[in-house]
């Protein structure tokens, strides 16, 4: 497969690319991506077979199922990283290895209840702080020491409901292309 197919496949909405000025109603936007991914997600996954669950959205990447309890784990890192933002000064936030996380127990699980309904609950939370931030605080940051990069809340919140929506296109992918 040509490097540029698996580009495609990798990132089937391209990749997240910070606006260079980031307006109250980009963020409104945001936030409402976020609000509706749980849902969103649940339509796609509810009726899913123990053989759909197992397609791949590419050659050698994660499983629906990974990618649902992947989100779910993501997510949670991203409410705890935003916290840590609001409360300390430029705090250095933890990286976690998201490949190892995929390959445990509760990932490779068939059943995703407890990931939508963790997820249900986390992005009504996750919203609610994000639509009380000041414009202040949005521009408050994070360290993320693997990039070696600071991170402004309002980037983060972009960056968030890009991933949502990246890997409900993932889940999407799947189901057509069926690896």
């Amino acid at each position: 497969m040509k490097e540029q197919e698996l580009y495609k496949l990798r990132f089937p909405i391209g990749e997240f690319h910070k606006p260079e000025n980031i307006s109250s109603k980009q963020i409104e936007d945001w936030i409402l991506e976020i609000e509706l991914f749980p849902i969103r997600l649940k339509n796609i996954v509810e009726n899913l077979s123990s053989e759909q669950l197992n397609y791949k959205y590419r050659p050698e990447g994660w499983t629906i199922k990974q990618v649902v309890h992947h989100c779910a784990d993501s997510h949670m890192n991203c409410l705890i990283r935003i916290k840590l933002a609001l409360t300390e000064d430029v705090p250095a936030i933890r990286p976690y290895y998201e490949d190892r996380f995929a390959e445990l127990p509760d990932s490779l699980d068939e059943n995703l209840e407890d990931s939508l309904v963790l997820l249900k609950g986390l992005h009504a939370k996750l919203a609610g702080v994000m639509k009380a931030l000041s414009a202040s605080e949005l521009k408050k940051e994070y360290m993320h020491p693997e990039h070696g990069t600071k991170f402004c809340l309002d980037e983060v919140i972009g960056s968030y409901a890009w991933h949502s929506n990246h890997h409900l296109a993932h889940i999407k992918q799947a189901l057509e292309l069926k690896y």
